[in-house]
């Protein structure tokens, strides 16, 4: 039996298992290929940030590559190393800045509260579909200047890449090909006519004389798209969730909510939106926790295995507002840590003070919350609520 079986239905329960038995294990990736998986906190910090594992996929030689995207997909930050991800970060950082964050936070409560009053005083819905869904959307939307008009189903391809759905084998081919075509009439249009917003800015961005290659802009707006929206919608339906379930947690929020910029670190280790990291792979032998891993072979290194490590969090199968999170590794850690994390902080942030404020009586309805059935990416496909 291969040691990560089950990771599918009981994640935490086969990670501690995992954890507890060795800090790194061989297993069968997806695609039945041989990978490393790397479970407790200190390895899997330092994994994160070691230079001699390789994102890039001609590194893996035999190894799992994960998702296959066409080229004008995969020139992206997920799949690069220095000195070509070190150039387009820099890049990038001169768009996607802090203030553009912050200018953001009072839109962000805007579409909020017009959501929340889409459902009204009281009922009862998925929200997920109704709230922590929409809200990223929109919000990264209109940071890329996505007309309204063209907002289309984005959950459904997102869905498709991260979570395949074995009864449909080309739907992952099809909403890769949607997207493309997608983002290349986006991009079209944003040349044709710049305006303010991320994507003009980007097609525009330069650092003497440098500027983003047109596989790496299609790929960028790609990541910032997917990325911004997927992992904030996981964060936030998580988080609610984790609330709903622990009453006495959620009592504490509501009669302080100033609490809620920590909370988030904690619901962020609790139950992050990405259980495991982007594979890696090494560039010469190298040995974890006393385990060689021979060069080209994949590495998977658990962010929630790390962030449920008791040896770096206390008693860490409890969810505890009032608990220290910072240094967990939900948003990842060194060069690669998520350029979206602040955004997404803000919304996770923003949503949970609008429910609290705007829904007193939220409460989980008679059907179950629903997970998505993925490897690396943690997140509800349905909650249904009462309020």
């Amino acid at each position: 039996m291969d040691p990560a079986d089950g990771l599918l239905d009981h994640p935490y329960d086969v990670y501690r298992r995992l954890r507890d038995t060795a800090p790194v294990h061989r297993i069968t990736g997806p695609d039945g290929t041989a990978a490393w998986l790397v479970t407790r906190y200190e390895d899997v910090r330092a994994a994160l940030a070691d230079p001699r594992l390789s994102l890039d996929k001609r590194q893996g030689a035999g190894a799992y590559k994960g998702l296959s995207l066409p080229p004008a997909l995969d020139a992206n930050l997920l799949n690069m190393d220095p000195p070509d991800h070190t150039r387009i970060r820099r890049l990038v950082g001169r768009a996607f800045t802090p203030r553009r964050v912050q200018q953001l936070r009072e839109p962000i409560r805007r579409t909020a509260d017009r959501l929340l009053d889409a459902l009204g005083p009281h009922g009862s819905t998925d929200l997920v579909a109704s709230y922590a869904a929409p809200l990223p959307i929109t919000v990264i939307c209109d940071l890329l200047g996505i007309p309204e008009g063209d907002r289309l189903d984005f959950r459904q391809w997102t869905d498709s890449l991260m979570a395949p759905d074995p009864a449909r084998p080309h739907a992952t081919k099809e909403a890769m090909a949607a997207m493309l075509d997608f983002l290349a009439r986006l991009l079209a249009a944003k040349r044709r006519a710049p305006v303010d917003d991320l994507l003009s800015d980007l097609i525009a961005v330069r650092d003497e004389g440098d500027r983003l290659g047109e596989d790496e802009l299609m790929s960028l707006a790609f990541l910032i798209l997917f990325a911004g929206y997927e992992n904030t919608v996981q964060l936030i339906g998580n988080a609610v969730l984790a609330l709903l379930e622990h009453p006495d947690q959620l009592a504490v929020l509501r009669k302080e909510p100033e609490r809620l910029p920590a909370a988030v670190e904690e619901f962020a280790r609790y139950e992050g939106p990405m259980l495991l990291a982007m594979r890696r792979f090494p560039v010469e032998d190298v040995t974890i926790a006393g385990v060689t891993i021979p060069a080209g072979e994949t590495v998977w290194v658990s962010l929630s295995a790390a962030d449920r490590d008791p040896a770096r969090f206390p008693d860490p199968d409890r969810l505890d507002l009032s608990r220290d999170a910072a240094g967990h590794l939900a948003l990842g850690h060194g060069i690669h840590y998520c350029l979206g994390a602040p955004l997404a902080r803000a919304e996770t942030e923003i949503a949970l003070a609008a429910l609290l404020e705007r829904l007193p009586e939220l409460a989980l309805a008679e059907g179950q919350a629903t997970w998505r059935r993925s490897l690396r990416a943690r997140g509800l496909r349905a909650l249904p609520v009462t309020y």
